[in-house]
């Protein structure tokens, strides 16, 4: 099995395709497999080639690139990276995963940061895909089944005043230490919950959620910017106007979550 990363390109705009073909044929761990120039196109192309990654337009007439991905729900997904000339589609590309997001124009080296990021996901999901046949094959060895993994809370379920609050887990921005409580923010409401920062982490997803300070954890998918201060600390952009102080013993972290 080849190391290459299998890819397609999928843009309405012949030029913005040739630009892509370059850059991708320049990277000799990527292999291009298709180009699409609509999102019709793009869906049979995946389902036919499976690639591990799919350079995605935003904007396209008739199926736009986030309904490519809805489209493809039924199947295993690739990894996406977004293009577009429009910022405000950046959280949404989050939203369904994505790899990255690059805003048109962007030059060589942007599109090569991108690249980079897919290439150390496929990395990790590599060396979690052996961890797990080596649990399997340890459990199997010592005649027991493999332990089953662990699952993390979709939703929240929040009592405040008496009305009991459900929040998806995909909707909290950050979440602030309020002694032994916590303050859940939210795109468009805030809920005061009764559990301490601790017991709450270890209920989250870490790979959607991390600690940056002692009394704030972010989801990375709302994280817009991260500025690193020359002392060592630092500090994080959620959403469209929150800065969050980044302590100095986890700015490498971040910066490694973040890639």
């Amino acid at each position: 099995m080849s190391d290459r990363l299998r890819c397609i390109v999928v843009d309405d705009e012949p030029l913005a395709r040739s630009t892509l073909r370059t850059l991708i044929g320049e990277d000799s761990e990527l292999e291009l497999v298709a180009e699409c120039a609509n999102g019709r196109e793009a869906v049979s192309a995946v389902r036919q080639h499976r690639p591990d990654l799919v350079v995605l337009d935003v904007q396209m007439p008739g199926m736009d690139g986030f309904q490519v991905v809805e489209a493809l729900r039924d199947g295993p997904l690739p990894m996406f990276v977004f293009a577009t000339a429009y910022d405000r589609f950046a959280l949404k590309a989050f939203d369904v995963h994505a790899v990255d997001y690059l805003l048109k124009p962007f030059d060589d080296e942007r599109f090569r940061e991108a690249i980079e990021r897919a290439k150390a996901r496929t990395k990790l999901q590599r060396v979690a895909s052996l961890s797990e046949q080596l649990t399997s094959l340890l459990a199997t060895i010592k005649g027991s089944a493999p332990t089953a993994p662990a699952r993390f809370a979709e939703r929240l379920s929040i009592t405040q005043s008496g009305t009991t609050h459900l929040v998806d887990v995909a909707d909290i921005t950050w979440i602030e230490a309020a002694d032994q409580y916590v303050l859940i923010h939210t795109a468009t409401k805030d809920f005061l919950m009764r559990e301490s920062m601790a017991e709450l982490e270890t209920r989250l997803d870490p790979a959607r959620f991390t600690r940056v300070h002692r009394s704030a954890m972010v989801a990375l998918p709302y994280v817009r910017r991260f500025d690193r201060d020359p002392t060592g600390t630092g500090k994080l952009l959620v959403g469209k106007d929150t800065w969050i102080p980044v302590s100095r013993t986890r700015t490498a972290h971040l910066r490694e979550l973040l890639g």
